[in-house]
């Protein structure tokens, strides 16, 4: 079996050495970069399957490189930013990141990432059932199951839980959700995204108050893990 391939695109030399450490143990194929313009070239010349993004980079910006492998590069994105720069996350979310990590961060879930990433590589056709634990989605059907039970869900609580689930291990930004659900003209509405999170959370989750699915990512959107 093929290796699958990840860049690494940050020019912090100690981050380089233990993600090469940690990505290489788990059976991955690493190639590095440690500049913007140099990420750039290595991922036109390998088309890795995933790359590792960071956003502060010594010759151009991490957004910059984002909006450049948007033109051409089909796979995932994945961005590496500090704690403090949640704005910065949001936007290269809505341009097309397709999640983030915060340094530091636990490997456990750098590899759970990259390989949720992997899966939404390979599957982007839409199945006709999806199942995730105790929930399974018919989709021509347009029914929800919660361990055998049917669930009373509306049509934008489908919608929203489908287009979750679709994105399965991906972040989605409040304004990514809002105009998907809603249309544009709604990406201010947070506030009623909230609520419709709530009532969902309600249906799907056993503890609403300790949700397994519907995770809420602190100041910038909801992930939905199976």
């Amino acid at each position: 079996m093929n290796k699958s391939t990840v860049l690494v695109i940050d020019d912090e030399a100690p981050i380089q050495k233990l993600l090469q450490i940690v990505l290489e143990s788990h059976d991955f194929k690493v190639i590095q970069a440690m500049n913007g313009q140099e990420g750039l070239t290595l991922a036109a010349s390998h088309l890795p399957d995933v790359i590792l993004l960071d956003l502060g980079l010594p010759d151009m910006s991490g957004q910059d490189v984002l909006l450049q492998l948007k033109n051409w590069y089909t796979k995932s994105v994945i961005m590496l930013s500090v704690q403090n720069s949640e704005s910065d996350i949001v936007q290269a979310l809505d341009k097309g990141a397709t999640d983030y990590l915060a340094k530091p961060f636990r490997t456990g879930e750098l590899i759970a990432r990259i390989r949720s990433a992997i899966r939404r590589n390979a599957s982007d056709q839409m199945t006709a059932q999806w199942t995730f634990k105790n929930l399974k989605i018919d989709l021509s059907a347009r029914v929800v199951w919660k361990n055998e039970s049917i669930l009373k869900l509306t049509q934008t609580e489908f919608n929203l839980l489908v287009f979750l689930a679709k994105n399965e291990g991906r972040v989605l930004t409040h304004q990514q959700l809002l105009k998907e659900i809603w249309g544009v003209g709604s990406q201010t509405e947070t506030q009623y995204l909230r609520v419709f999170v709530g009532t969902l959370r309600k249906k799907i989750e056993d503890n609403p108050n300790t949700p397994i699915h519907l995770i809420t990512e602190n100041g910038v959107g909801y992930r939905f893990q199976a």
